[in-house]
């Protein structure tokens, strides 16, 4: 069985999707330390002026987990990603029919990152066309140690392979898998490229804007570049985007 395991992202960019569409068992790690102006409360999309960040602002205090950091839901940020992402792709051709799905995530208040993010990938996952039954890291006993934290989550989870980003090539210990009878095999997405308003097509952005602007045949999109799972990249592939 293979297992994926990543950080819940907020609005996550298509590789966190092909991701999971390649596991077998999908953990979300929300017990590691939050890491600040990365991913995990921001994420990118297209618009008229080009690619702009959509940031939830949080309250953080080093070294908080992850599960810890709480949404600033005082500052109207609901009201402008909602009032942003209707201006820049209410004209997509398929914007009326995922609109309700994002609408409704800006509708409620939000306490903690964590399940703001883990309701995005819901509805993300769902509009895709993907199972979404993860498991939570957090309700696991695992090790603080990270190669072994992710040794124990394929044992609990009953995996024999890991799934891992381009970019953890150059923190895993992999002796240590081999060790411990789990093989580890390495996502090597390549980036689709689909139609997309607004000028030359920019990668890297947000799954919202792979299924505003292809509808239901954005998994096909998706799928469309991919390369099986391997040996560790090569470092320019593992580099090739910002959110691998």
């Amino acid at each position: 069985m293979r297992v994926a395991i990543h950080q819940p992202q907020y609005l996550p960019w298509l590789g966190f999707f092909d991701k999971i569409d390649q596991a077998d068992c999908f953990v979300v790690l929300d017990n590691v330390q939050y890491q600040k102006n990365e991913w995990q409360n921001r994420n990118r999309i297209k618009t008229p002026q080009g690619w702009q960040w959509l940031t939830v602002p949080v309250h953080y205090r080093f070294p908080q987990r992850l599960k810890e950091v709480e949404v600033d839901d005082t500052s109207g940020w609901r009201r402008t990603h909602w009032r942003t992402m209707t201006q820049s792709y209410r004209k997509a051709p398929y914007f009326e029919q995922y609109a309700a799905v994002f609408q409704s995530l800006y509708d409620m208040p939000w306490r903690w990152l964590v399940d703001l993010n883990l309701a995005g990938l819901e509805r993300l996952a769902t509009a895709l066309g993907l199972p979404w039954a993860p498991r939570i890291a957090s309700e696991m006993a695992l090790t603080e140690e990270p190669t072994q934290r992710l040794i124990d989550i394929c044992r609990q989870v009953g995996g024999d392979q890991y799934l891992a980003g381009s970019g953890s090539q150059h923190y895993l210990d992999l002796p240590r898998f081999e060790a411990a009878g789990i093989g580890v095999q390495f996502q090597r997405f390549e980036h689709p490229t689909y139609p997309q308003r607004y000028g030359a097509f920019e990668p890297a952005l947000s799954l919202v804007d792979l299924l505003f602007n292809c509808g239901p045949g954005s998994l096909a999109s998706l799928r469309a570049t991919r390369r099986p799972p391997g040996p560790p990249p090569e470092a320019d592939e593992a580099s090739r985007s910002p959110q691998a």
